[in-house]
């Protein structure tokens, strides 16, 4: 303890973050207070486990502590219950329920730290043609003398009226103090950048002496995962580098819910979760101009999308009202600020452009994907979805666009799965099993080769299996119903077990093991509930815009965002998560929500397109549907309780259906019979 009795210190290892709290903190809160990297699923409840860490005993005299178990207080109500369902180790605590009683060296284990993801949102390749908000225009100006005593601003608004015909024009007040002596510093020539939009009045953003040929513009889509930025010339429209990292909110809930739940919990804690997203940027602009030899200042416009809880943290924006009905946005239009009143380190007088927000639970992320894949323009009926904790979904074509969003939470992250972690090296991510032997094999993120392929074992040393991210979860369950390791509603196939060692009894329900060399990695029973479960909300949120459309036959469908683009469209479909459609028609579209922001960045037009695009979109709230409930049962069955799928049917032969049988732990059967389809 220090010589305050109150407070203490704690040290994070491998990290070496260090810092004095007060007693009763809960290790969480110091970790992220620290910036500690600690996964948390649920909002500090202790209820997902992943926010597990080991105290280091002993005395660290480089430290000047002393660190024992008992610093910590006892095991709470929740962490007991979690210790008894789900086999806490003996040397692990949770740091969202164990509170600081003393001085502490805590470990953040090495499968924690493993579970960083792979950032994986790139610039599309798209061409855009260039018609910036900025204009860079070089002009002279006379030397003022007696006989013409006009101000040296206002004989530049002149000059520049004059070489572009833009009138009205006003200059950023930062540049007032500075206008004369940039004049006089390029000898009466200078170069001016103009920001010319339909929103404000045509204004003089940045001055330099003499003549200024790079301009750039800077797109960001804030993902609840992840950041992608993208750095344009906004001369000819060329993306010149791109750059992601983890979004550090991460820290204070792994899901959005869990981050709404925070600042209910802690509000004067909300300008902490809007100062990690700034300052993250703000390291990505560092990168992005330092690949291309630019300086800050060259940037002078930005483009920003994300969905509704990140686009109110990003802006600073209390986001507890979208935590529940009616789930109200406090601004849904776009918006034009300067960037400095949002603490980017870009040109001083640089802008930011925020598109516009669809709905409560529909992002400008979904405005941005929807104007860079167009449905409106197109004739076939398009279905565009982006897969993440909150699915957002929008549906049509030219004549009628529908929206909705569907809470499928974060199990196609890796949470609320027992072996579930995200896209890192080491996370399983394809997945087959031999229908006659039953044995699976898989391939592993950092690695190129199969788990059956010559030279795996001698790679697979460098990165480990240390779980299973999203795509692989989805190609594990699907591939265990194509085997007849479950039945279409779900239930691992107990009779299975005659076949396989890898089916396994779990007390009353079994597992399907896929390795289980250094750590076991299992297919539970509950998981496979948690993605139906998940599944099962975003089919019913496209069957409810299809009931709307009046149409239920789809001739394209695209998969958006990072997670959509690395899933298999024929076991996304075979599992019942997207509706049935020519498998020709499926793709991922890579980063949509990314390549719109850039499209807005560089073409005006675009800004205006989305604008008028989501004030046309029809938004429909799933939680007022009551027909939602009855699609949402129906899709928990794979691939689906009554829709037939006659495109997958006639491209892969599904399992017949079968009755259930299963065996509990005493080795006796039981059967229940269902009625034939």
């Amino acid at each position: 303890m220090t010589e305050d009795s109150k407070t203490a210190k704690v040290v994070f290892q491998p990290s070496g973050r260090r810092g004095t709290f007060t007693v009763g903190t809960p290790l969480l809160d110091a970790a992220r207070s620290l910036g500690v990297y600690v996964e948390s699923v649920c909002g500090g409840r202790g209820i997902c486990g992943r926010c597990q860490v080991a105290v280091s005993e002993g005395t660290f005299a480089k430290e000047n502590l002393t660190s024992v178990a008992d610093n910590l207080e006892g095991a709470t109500e929740a962490e007991t219950r979690y210790a008894t369902l789900r086999n806490l180790p003996d040397d692990r605590r949770l740091s969202c329920q164990a509170r600081i009683l003393g001085d502490l060296v805590i470990d953040i284990p090495t499968d924690a730290q493993t579970n960083r993801q792979v950032v994986r949102k790139r610039a599309e390749a798209k061409h855009i043609d260039a018609d910036s908000a900025v204009t860079l225009v070089t002009v002279s100006i006379v030397e003022p003398d007696m006989e013409t005593p006009r101000g040296d601003i206002d004989r530049l608004r002149e000059a520049i009226a004059v070489e572009t015909g833009i009138g009205d024009l006003t200059v950023d007040p930062l540049l007032l103090p500075r206008v004369q002596t940039i004049l006089r510093s390029g000898k009466w020539t200078v170069t001016a950048a103009v920001y010319v939009d339909a929103s404000i009045q045509p204004t003089v953003t940045a001055l330099w002496p003499g003549k200024k040929n790079a301009v750039y513009g800077l797109a960001v889509d804030i993902g609840s995962t992840t950041i992608a930025a993208h750095l344009c010339n906004l001369r000819n429209g060329r993306t010149v580098s791109s750059a992601g990292t983890s979004n550090p909110q991460i820290r204070f809930g792994e899901d959005l819910m869990s981050r709404v739940s925070y600042v209910q919990m802690n509000p004067s804690k909300l300008p902490d979760l809007t100062k990690a997203v700034r300052d993250a940027i703000n390291s990505l602009i560092g990168k992005l101009v330092g690949d291309v030899g630019a300086e800050r200042s060259d940037v002078l416009d930005a483009t920003f999308v994300g969905n509704p809880v990140m686009h109110h943290l990003f802006l600073g924006i209390d986001p507890v009202e979208l935590g529940g009905a009616p789930f109200a946005l406090a601004a849904s239009d776009a918006m034009v600020l300067p960037a400095r009143d949002l603490d980017l380190e870009l040109n001083p007088g640089a802008r930011v452009y925020m598109l516009p927000c669809i709905a409560g639970h529909v992002g400008a992320d979904a405005a941005a994907a929807t104007l860079s894949e167009s449905p409106y323009s197109h004739d076939e009926i398009t279905l565009l979805v982006d897969v993440g904790t909150n699915a957002e979904i929008v549906l049509g074509n030219k004549d009628r666009l529908l929206a909705a969003s569907s809470p499928t939470g974060p199990a196609f992250e890796g949470a609320e799965i027992s072996s579930g972690q995200r896209a890192a090296p080491g996370a399983i991510e394809r997945l087959r099993i031999d229908k006659e032997t039953l044995e699976p094999r898989f391939k592993v993120i950092g690695v190129d080769e199969w788990s059956d392929e010559e030279g795996f074992s001698e790679k697979i040393d460098s990165v480990g299996v240390t779980g299973i991210c999203g795509s692989g979860i989805i190609e594990a369950v699907a591939e265990m119903y194509l085997a007849g390791l479950i039945t279409e509603n779900g239930v691992i196939d107990g009779s299975m077990a005659e076949r396989t060692q890898r089916i396994r009894s779990n007390g009353r329900t079994f597992s399907y093991v896929i390795a289980d060399e250094n750590i076991e990695i299992s297919i539970l029973q509950t998981d496979i509930r948690a993605i139906q479960l998940a599944k099962g909300a975003l089919y019913a949120g496209v069957k409810l815009l299809q009931d709307k459309l009046g149409t239920y036959a789809l001739e394209r469908i695209r998969l958006a965002g990072a997670f959509g683009s690395y899933i298999d469209p024929k076991y996304a479909m075979i599992l019942g998560l997207i509706p049935d459609c020519p498998l020709e028609g499926v793709s991922g579209v890579g980063n949509a929500a990314g390549t719109g922001a850039r499209m807005a960045l560089l073409n005006r037009g675009y800004r205006r397109e989305i604008e008028q695009t989501v004030r046309d979109i029809e938004k429909i709230e799933t939680a007022l549907e009551p027909k939602f409930q009855e699609h949402f049962v129906n899709a928990m069955a794979l691939p689906n309780k009554v829709d037939q799928f006659p495109n997958l049917r006639s491209a892969i032969e599904l399992p017949e259906r079968k009755e259930q049988p299963t065996t509990d732990a005493s080795g006796g059967e039981r059967r229940r019979r269902r009625r034939r389809g």
